[in-house]
């Protein structure tokens, strides 16, 4: 088995071509490279450098095996990677989210749930769920759509529900509840991130400004004194981030204004996320 240090000689030279940048790279003695190419090149039986008086290169085959040996340290230190994190994921629950709301949730239910839960409050798109699953990045993902393949599964969480909070004196205020056509035109403000939700903020509400902030802190003095109207949900309506002291929260009844989330997880992890899973849907707020 050739060793990884001759790979990584080769790869460096291939790319600083000469062998006293390789040196300096791999901080060792220019001899000491010399010595590597040789003891490679008798390793594989073939002849990867043109040798001359003053410079050395690679010939068409050093050249490929450089190509090679780069894959090989790639997928050396995938693999050295993707068995860190799973034995990380053995003793926490690293879990990550497409929206915001379930992150809520659980930070506001830790020691209810009783586990060691590192969240991370960066979103995550949907596209990148199962990556980040196979590679052991995330014990789970929370999403808003169900992946059933032969390595991963979702189970049922709980639903988001969308509120809009209008001011106290305006028309609409006075119904019980609300559609996104009776919404047309108005300006909002709105949290950045907020995962999905932009999007069907975005597609169904005809003619709308959406004034996005980006920190809470923004926002909530925004809605501290200003009469724009904001949105909230069933999770995020008792979170007092928002001044609602002179707004009416009205349910949004569009079907689209209701997010399922599910709990998404390895097949292989189900033993251990499945009784996790059960005491977050205990926890997940009602309607």
């Amino acid at each position: 088995m050739i060793d990884n240090y001759l790979l990584e000689e080769l790869v460096t030279f291939a790319k600083y071509k000469t062998l006293a940048k390789t040196a300096a790279e791999l901080n060792v003695t220019q001899p000491t490279v010399t010595r590597g190419m040789q003891k490679l090149e008798d390793e594989l039986g073939v002849q990867l450098f043109d040798r001359h008086p003053n410079r050395i290169t690679l010939t068409k085959t050093g050249k490929i095996a450089a190509e090679k040996a780069n894959q090989l340290l790639q997928a050396n230190q995938q693999f050295i990677t993707e068995i860190k994190n799973y034995a990380q994921n053995q003793q926490v629950f690293k879990i990550a989210s497409v929206a915001p709301g379930p992150l809520i949730v659980l930070e506001q239910n830790l020691t209810k749930l009783n586990a060691n839960i590192d969240i991370d409050e960066a979103l995550l798109d949907q596209n990148s769920v199962e990556k980040c699953l196979l590679n052991h990045r995330y014990s789970v993902i929370i999403t808003n759509c169900e992946i059933q393949t032969d390595l991963i599964e979702s189970r049922y969480l709980g639903q988001e529900h969308l509120y809009v909070n209008l001011d106290q004196f305006m028309y609409l205020a006075n119904q019980r509840q609300v559609t996104f056509k009776e919404l047309a035109g108005f300006s909002f403000v709105v949290l950045n991130e907020i995962g999905p939700w932009k999007q069907i903020i975005q597609s169904n509400i005809p003619n709308a400004k959406f004034l996005y902030q980006t920190e809470h802190d923004a926002l909530s003095e925004l809605t501290k004194y200003t009469n724009f109207p904001f949105f909230t949900t069933n999770i995020t309506q008792p979170d007092n981030v928002y001044d609602t002291t002179d707004t009416v929260a009205l349910p949004i009844t569009d079907s689209s204004a209701t997010m399922t989330f599910y709990v998404t997880y390895l097949k292989s992890q189900r033993s251990t996320i499945a009784p996790l899973a059960k005491k977050v849907v205990s926890v997940w707020p009602k309607k």
